[in-house]
């Protein structure tokens, strides 16, 4: 039976401070999951405040927020800034960072339409063709069998600021350092550039990978709201109004999961906001690749504030983990720092096969044949999602479909695995509190060359959509 949470709340941390097991944030963490199990504190109740609790069990507010952000990151609560922690909605429950996964761990069986991942192509046939060179020539064997330094080798360095530039942007390679792919690079920009206890201001959908690299290392996120380009400057303005924010994270082009592409105004104005308040700006390039047509990075327009993150992984290869950061020189110095910490430096021989790749143009035309695959199998598909509303992007290779009113997405993904289709949905992608869409985020991006296959997913997307009408 239901009791009033205030009251009933002291009663279950007094017991399990008594009786429970290990540590006391996680005697009271522990607690609090059986209560939630057992129905005596709802979903969606509010739990009393942090000093509330302190006072009446004797404990230090500390130890309370241990505990919150123990249940917080098991997915059983979630904290609203500025109004607390509420116990998750059943069904909505977030699982232990179990929802960022490069691979599908599902039976072979499933069809996954879930992940962006690039199609394969003929980078393997190059990979060969590269390692056999790479095999005769015993100077660079050797330079690349020993030590660089921690930002990446000069040229392999000059040959990530080529595959950064874009139209105006020129990077210089002093300013660029080499990754081990784009999630390396997020997690060296945050260790970097930021510290526990810092607030990034990130889109109220976002990549998972920064949720789970936040979490982490203890970085609070707050998600702001965004519109059909994207982040909106206004929303952001308000949040550094009423919080104290050190950086923004965004992807400007082919925003993940909306498909999202800001304006040149657009761009200028976050970058105006971020100039006012001091902000960091984290800008993730790693979709941006295969429009060749986009804007000019944010970086453009704040240079003196901005990392851009790029990789090839999107595009050319996932399995090199090549990735590159711009940012201004006065922050080169902690990012190397960040990189020597987390591998000393990134693999010189994934670096060299990459650098040659820019180099002899190859990875042009992987991109190429990355952006025309894209195109021909959205084409292939599209019919299928007539009458519905999605939104995409011509270079984006996923579509975000919305789930008619009065079903869940969670309830359409569950059926489509029923029959072997796995697809993402909005919570995957959620920051924050506020109300989390009902959409589907569908990718023509998968490693079955089976147009067939493809198709009859999208297929039985539509089906499954339509039948709830």
């Amino acid at each position: 039976m239901t009791v009033k949470v205030s009251i009933a709340m002291v009663s279950i941390l007094r017991d399990g401070l008594t009786h429970g097991v290990g540590v006391k944030y996680q005697r009271l963490a522990d607690a609090v999951e059986k209560a939630i199990a057992e129905g005596v504190i709802d979903a969606g109740c509010k739990l009393p405040p942090h000093r509330l609790l302190a006072d009446s069990l004797g404990v230090t507010i500390g130890t309370i927020s241990r505990a919150y952000g123990e249940l917080e990151r098991v997915g059983l609560v979630v904290a609203r800034v500025g109004d607390g922690t509420y116990v998750r909605q059943r069904g909505m429950e977030r699982p232990q960072d179990k929802g960022f996964r490069n691979v599908s761990d599902e039976p072979p069986a499933c069809f996954d339409m879930s992940r962006n991942q690039p199609i394969p192509g003929q980078e393997a046939a190059f990979m060969s063709q590269s390692l056999q060179a790479l095999a005769n020539d015993s100077r660079v064997l050797q330079q690349l069998t020993g030590y660089s330094a921690e930002g990446g080798m000069a040229r392999h360095r000059q040959a990530g600021a080529v595959w950064l530039q874009h139209d105006a942007f020129v990077p210089h390679a002093d300013q660029v350092l080499c990754v081990n792919g784009g999630q390396h690079g997020l997690l060296c920009a945050l260790m970097g550039l930021l510290k526990a206890g810092d607030t990034v201001v990130t889109e109220h959908l976002s990549y998972p990978g920064l949720l789970s690299v936040a979490r982490q290392l203890g970085i609070k996120l707050i998600g702001a709201a965004m519109d059909d380009e994207g982040l909106l400057p206004a929303a952001l303005e308000e949040i550094c109004r009423q919080h104290r924010v050190s950086a923004l994270y965004c992807t400007p082009t082919i925003q993940n999961p909306t498909a999202a592409v800001m304006s040149v105004p657009r761009r200028e104005a976050i970058a105006e906001v971020c100039r006012q308040h001091n902000l960091l700006i984290l800008e993730d390039e790693a979709h941006a690749v295969l429009d060749r047509q986009r804007p000019l990075p944010l970086s453009y327009f704040a240079p003196e504030r901005s990392v851009l993150i790029g990789s090839l992984s999107k595009a050319v290869s996932a399995g090199l983990r090549v990735g590159y950061l711009h940012a201004p020189q006065a922050l080169i110095g902690r990012l190397s720092s960040a990189i020597r910490g987390t591998c000393w430096m990134a693999n010189p021989l994934a670096m060299e096969v990459a650098s040659l790749w820019i180099e002899n143009g190859l990875a042009e035309r992987l991109l190429d044949e990355q952006i025309d695959e894209i195109g021909r199998r959205k084409a292939l598909v599209v019919g299928a999602l007539e009458g519905l509303n999605y939104k995409t992007h011509s270079h984006s290779p996923h579509f975000w479909v919305e789930v008619p009113e009065g079903w869940r997405a969670s309830q359409i993904a569950a059926e489509l695995k029923e029959n072997n289709y796995l697809v993402a949905t909005a919570e995957a992608f959620a920051v924050g509190h506020a109300a989390v869409p009902q959409c589907i985020r569908v990718s023509v991006c998968n490693s079955v060359g089976d147009d067939r296959l493809l198709l009859s997913g999208f297929e039985a997307l539509a089906q499954a959509l339509t039948e709830t009408v």
